[in-house]
């Protein structure tokens, strides 16, 4: 069977690509996340996981 184009061929690009060094990711602060944890939940009274806005009841306030 044929092949599309030769193997001595394989990797050329990627070789020839300068290297760059990937930034370090940094996580939130746990404080900060659990601020904006109790603003979205008691705050905005927004229901956990994906809603529609069509289907999301509203939490009964007693």
């Amino acid at each position: 069977m044929p092949t599309h184009g030769s193997l001595t061929k394989a990797g050329k690009v990627r070789g020839q690509t300068p290297k760059v060094e990937g930034r370090k990711i940094t996580g939130t602060n746990s404080h900060l996340r659990n601020k904006s944890n109790f603003r979205k939940r008691f705050v905005l009274e927004k229901m956990p996981g994906q809603n529609k806005a069509s289907s999301r009841r509203r939490k009964q306030r007693r």
